[in-house]
């Protein structure tokens, strides 16, 4: 039993890591999105 668990254990945490990469990944591709349109309205001014 603990032969099948401690895998499927550590495909979940893989699995975990990879999904909090590509969250961090999409929050810091909006932040430069709402960054450059900041400097697009303060040049604008």
């Amino acid at each position: 039993m603990l032969r099948l668990t401690l895998p499927l254990l550590a495909l979940l945490a893989l699995a975990a890591c990879e999904t909090v990469k590509g969250a961090g990944r999409d929050i810091g591709t909006a932040g430069d999105a709402i960054s450059s349109a900041a400097q697009d309205v303060q040049s604008g001014i």
